[in-house]
């Protein structure tokens, strides 16, 4: 896995997919599996529905969830994964990494349009996420980046080229 940012290409614009909000819904509304876990945070925990971290006392789900791929792939996988367990706002933007995930460590998983992991995939701990996601989806076959965390390798965000409004609507 290659942790060298220096030979990427210039960077493009993203934007960051979120969860499917019919998905959210139905996790919220109980219809989810019974494998799944509703808890209040202790603080620190990463939301996905909102891409920040918890504060102590939010009510929480700790869900199964497989990101999709860009087409059905053998690299299709399933973990746990936090959301709010009643609807918010979202994130404050959507064409840049979470100010507030900057900076730390975790697995820059890059795909290609089969859904395979690509080679360009590395380890990011230094510098710019959001600089390193961009310059990620600029290499030649690259069409969608997952951030995953570094330990435990839980999905954290998706982002795929392309423009998006720079707040949520």
């Amino acid at each position: 896995m290659n942790t060298d940012s220096s030979d990427v290409r210039s960077p493009v614009p993203y934007a960051l997919r979120l969860i499917d909000p019919d998905l959210l819904a139905s996790w919220r509304a109980e219809e989810r599996p019974s494998e799944d876990v509703a808890l209040v945070a202790s603080g620190g925990e990463r939301i996905r529905c909102c891409l920040r971290d918890a504060a102590a006392g939010e009510r929480l789900l700790l869900v199964s969830y497989s990101p999709p791929l860009p087409a059905p792939s053998p690299y299709a996988e399933t973990g746990a994964v936090f959301v709010h367990a009643e609807k918010c706002e979202g994130p404050e933007r959507l064409d840049r990494f979470p100010p507030s995930w900057e900076g730390r460590p975790q697995v820059l998983r890059a795909y290609d349009e089969r859904g395979c992991i690509h080679p360009a995939t590395r380890v990011h701990e230094h510098g710019s996420t959001h600089d390193a996601v961009a310059a990620l989806l600029a290499e030649p076959g690259v069409v969608e980046v997952h951030s995953r965390n570094l330990a435990y390798g839980c999905f954290m965000v998706a982002a795929v080229s392309g423009p998006t409004p720079s707040r949520r609507a």
